[in-house]
């Protein structure tokens, strides 16, 4: 190794070497879709806080962007440098010490928007569930990783489920709906790629399905139809509810006594569907009484914005109104008027798409969905071209996540998705948000870097 002495310091030129050439094998269609969104989103975080009367910034939340954005592109590039295999023994740490947060977080933390979801000192502040997606990620990609090869895949998949839903259950308290669904896709891609058996990611997609329609159909009875139907009784009436999971459960312990004893596959599928109908009922009633009113409403206000018509339903169909009336070129930068207005509310971060559209009609709008489908297809094939399983599942898990949060961001802007209050990834203001993604990109491109190296720990 050849050595250099320069003002009584010494450098390594073998280990310049080796960082210059970490620097030409980034992924840079990653980079780049990445600096363009928080390019975009800066330009119209500015123009969301212009009002008509005054015609600048009525706060500074661009600049704050900025400083967010440069330093997240910092954080890029450091963990470009650093073997992302080092994480796999700290995951467990990094995920417990998160758990402590949201802990700390769900008792003394900041109500912003009716969640108890942020901690901080003055106007300084982060939200830890962000940062929980990421290290949720790890530590099951660790877990999915070490148990390859000595784990059934049930127990594979039920452990995950844990790994998954003590966070989720923390930030779902706080009560932050649309954070914690973030982990369901997390879990669900991961275990699949990790080839854990479809009939339990199938099982759990089932009871989700179920339970989600099991939880809107007394709302629709109540807020839409505005009728009794005796059919949807038994969602909405706690005796019913629990008589009707009593006897599914019954059904459920004779099939799984029929299957021990006569080992008969139709024993098993009938208890696995008792299983679906029996939990997703039961669900549904916890669901309904953990949720707030308002976060109710959300789930049913995409099918008629009259049902809240002054807070969900005014929401979305301001934000219709300015993506329709963006048009094919859109009505040009800083000249929006339900922007400018003031109709939407959280317009630079929940409902910052809709600026976008507006200002910038169809083609802007075609042009930041090419922008995530390269980011989401780059991470996805970071996952196929991994070696090492854990670098593969991390990769995974963020696809997952960007996946999630630009389907149901976007689809809840233009009112096929109820509203979650999740953020756009890169375009949406805030700093925690911003520098998570970006954190996320960080991992996939240390992960690219070193996509042919095999495990440290596990083989």
């Amino acid at each position: 190794m050849l050595a250099i002495q320069i003002n009584g310091f010494r450098i390594e030129s073998a280990l310049m070497k080796i960082k210059a050439n970490y620097i030409l094998r980034i992924d840079f269609i990653l980079i780049l879709s990445t600096l363009g969104l928080i390019i975009v989103g800066i330009f119209f975080i500015y123009s969301a806080n212009i009002t008509i009367s005054t015609g600048v910034p009525i706060t500074d939340e661009y600049r704050r962007q900025i400083v967010w954005g440069v330093a997240g592109l910092c954080l890029i590039f450091t963990l470009c440098f650093i073997d992302f295999r080092r994480l796999y023994k700290i995951s467990i740490h990094l995920y417990i010490a998160t758990l402590l947060i949201l802990l700390y977080t769900y008792k003394w933390g900041r109500v912003v928007n009716g969640a108890r979801a942020w901690i901080g000192i003055g106007t300084f502040g982060i939200q830890p569930s962000e940062f929980a997606k990421i290290t949720t990620i790890l530590l099951l990609a660790r877990y999915l990783d070490s148990s390859r090869q000595n784990s059934t895949s049930f127990f594979r998949f039920l452990v995950s489920c844990i790994i998954a839903l003590v966070p989720m259950g923390l930030i779902l308290i706080q009560p932050d709906f649309g954070t914690s669904l973030v982990f369901i896709p997390i879990l669900l891609l991961m275990t699949f790629i990790a080839g854990v058996s479809m009939r339990y990611i199938v099982f759990v997609i089932a009871l989700i399905t179920l339970t989600s329609f099991f939880t809107v159909m007394p709302l629709v009875q109540s807020y839409i139809l505005k009728t009794a139907i005796p059919v949807f009784e038994m969602f909405s009436n706690t005796t019913i509810t629990l008589i009707t999971s009593g006897a599914l459960a019954v059904i459920l312990l004779c099939a799984l006594a029929g299957l021990a004893f006569s080992r008969k596959q139709y024993f098993f599928w009938i208890a696995y569907c008792s299983a679906i109908s029996s939990l997703s009922l039961g669900s549904s009633f916890l669901v309904r009484k953990i949720l707030k009113e308002y976060q109710l409403k959300r789930l049913i206000v995409f099918l008629d914005p009259n049902v809240d018509p002054q807070g969900a339903g005014w929401n979305i169909k301001q934000s219709m109104t300015a993506i329709g009336s963006g048009g094919f070129w859109g009505k040009g930068y800083l000249n929006g008027t339900q922007s400018h207005y003031q109709f939407l509310p959280q317009q630079s971060t929940d409902f910052i798409f809709s600026i976008f559209a507006e200002e910038s009609g169809f083609v802007g709008g075609a042009f930041v969905f090419s922008l995530f489908l390269l980011i989401c297809l780059r991470l996805i094939r970071i996952a196929k071209i991994t070696v090492d399983p854990f670098g593969r599942y991390i990769s995974a898990g963020l696809a997952a996540v960007y996946i999630f949060h630009f389907t149901i961001n976007v689809g809840m802007t233009m009112g096929i998705m109820p509203i979650t209050g999740i953020p756009l990834f890169f375009m949406s203001y805030g700093g925690s948000a911003l520098l998570s993604s970006m954190l996320g990109i960080g991992l996939a491109m240390s992960i690219y870097i070193r996509r042919f190296e095999r495990s440290l720990y596990n083989d």
